[in-house]
């Protein structure tokens, strides 16, 4: 059967103009956006050419998810710069524009001989070696966006074409949770927003795509040109569809959006949630990870109280049986006028449906701490057994004095995390061993008042 070629020209750019057809993207918050296009052009039998106005095309991403087409070849052309319109003249005659002294303009007309070496010929015959002004171009040489020429190979005819593509650098989401505190419950409400760099869609459905993924390919630069001139607020108020896909969670969002660079737009994420939620404060421990724990000055050390916050999801609840993507949460607490206050922010990983969401807002204010060493030896030990190396101990003790200015009795958590071999020797408090590799004291300090605690480790090589 004789193989039949269909060329058409079609607009389905992103950033070009609206697009004909349906428009599906799934955006990654790393600048990925996998561009889904169903169009209305039939495809014949055979071989079909397209040339494609197209932002963002990577040709060596483009597939067709039809299982009756497959891709022969892309050739994507960048817009036209004068360099390659000059190129493209060669043999033609141009009009050029020299400006005058008056501030006025001559129009010179000249055949471009060639660009490179610039060589122009003058309607006297006479040759030019430099540019005679400013080109005017025709139409018919300029792109004024990115083009792509695509054949498709169809093995049936089919009433639509479909097209995958990644657009790197287009544009990228983040989520942001608002946790207002009150008493034992909290109010929680996500939302998220995508920021678009050089994506332009008209009423296109989004996902937003939620996990790790690898990339193996070199990042796109991010685009210099847009600048954010705008915000707005998506007219969505009810749950976005979630589910998993592979290792990662997809988000729906109801509706469609239309995109415009430089005009980030934010939409619910689900209704406002309540949750219970505990409150940490913790001081870090002394103890490296790795190595030996050194021999410090015997000046008071000030150091700070963390202030973590747990916010309970259990599952069957309608807050823990939704996957959290990586975010910002921040944390509200109305003061005694009723307005809302700022008291904490926190960067969160992706949380998995049932887990917990535990965040450090920051440090205590009218909580503090000091730690001081108040000993240290280093001991050798002789080998566990011939030929082996000699094995070191040391012992280290220490006092930390913990202050509450608070009109109520807190509780601190001093804490200690160590790799390998190590022990509490002796401590004034209870040391509470909560993993393979870390201890806590939990200890209690009184209204508008101090606590002590001491403790000693020894860690062996």
């Amino acid at each position: 059967m004789a193989q039949i070629t269909a060329s058409v020209v079609l607009a389905i750019a992103v950033g070009v103009a609206p697009l004909a057809g349906q428009t599906s993207l799934s955006i990654y918050s790393d600048g990925r956006v996998v561009v889904r296009r169903t169009l209305t052009q039939a495809l014949q039998k055979g071989r079909n050419t397209f040339t494609l106005k197209v932002e963002g095309l990577d040709g060596a991403t483009l597939f067709s998810p039809d299982t009756a087409v497959a891709l022969v070849s892309a050739v994507v052309r960048p817009p036209t710069v004068p360099d390659a319109a000059l190129a493209a003249a060669a043999g033609q005659t141009l009009s050029f524009i020299r400006p005058r002294a008056d501030g006025g303009a001559d129009t010179v007309r000249a055949i471009v001989v060639r660009s490179d070496p610039p060589q122009y010929r003058l309607p006297d015959g006479r040759y030019v070696l430099s540019q005679p002004g400013e080109p005017l171009f025709p139409a018919e040489l300029v792109r004024t966006g990115p083009e792509a020429t695509i054949a498709l190979e169809a093995t049936q005819a089919r009433p639509r074409t479909e097209l995958v593509y990644v657009a790197d650098g287009a544009a990228r989401w983040e989520a942001v949770y608002q946790v207002v505190l009150g008493g034992a419950r909290c109010q929680v409400s996500g939302s998220a927003t995508i920021s678009s760099e050089s994506l332009r869609a008209d009423t296109a459905e989004v996902q937003l795509v939620a996990g790790s993924i690898n990339r193996a390919r070199p990042e796109a630069p991010a685009p210099q040109a847009n600048r954010a001139r705008g915000f707005a607020l998506a007219d969505v108020v009810v749950t976005t569809g979630e589910q998993a896909v592979g290792e990662t969670h997809v988000y729906q969002l109801p509706g469609k959006l239309s995109l415009d660079p430089g005009t980030p737009t934010t939409t619910a994420l689900f209704p406002r949630s309540a949750a219970a939620y505990t409150q940490e404060l913790i001081v870090p421990g002394a103890l490296p990870w790795r190595g030996f724990p050194g021999q410090a000055a015997g000046d008071d050390n000030r150091v700070p109280v963390q202030v973590w916050y747990t916010l309970k999801r259990g599952r069957g609840t309608p807050f823990g049986e939704r996957p959290l993507p990586g975010g910002t949460v921040q944390l509200y607490q109305a003061d005694s006028a009723g307005r809302f206050q700022l008291v904490g922010e926190a960067r969160s990983d992706h949380t998995a449906p049932g887990r917990d969401l535990r965040v450090r807002s920051g440090d205590a204010f009218d909580v503090t701490a000091e730690r001081v060493q108040t000993d240290y030896t280093q001991e050798q030990l002789a080998p566990p057994k011939r030929g082996m190396t000699a094995r070191q101990r040391i012992t280290a003790a220490y006092r930390v004095t913990i202050s509450n200015a608070k009109p109520a009795a807190v509780t601190v958590d001093v804490r200690e995390a160590r790799f390998g071999v190590w022990r509490v020797t002796e401590s004034s408090v209870p040391a509470e061993k909560i993993s393979a590799t870390e201890v806590r004291f939990r200890v209690p300090v009184p209204t508008n008042g101090d606590a002590t605690l001491t403790y000693t480790i020894q860690a062996e090589s």
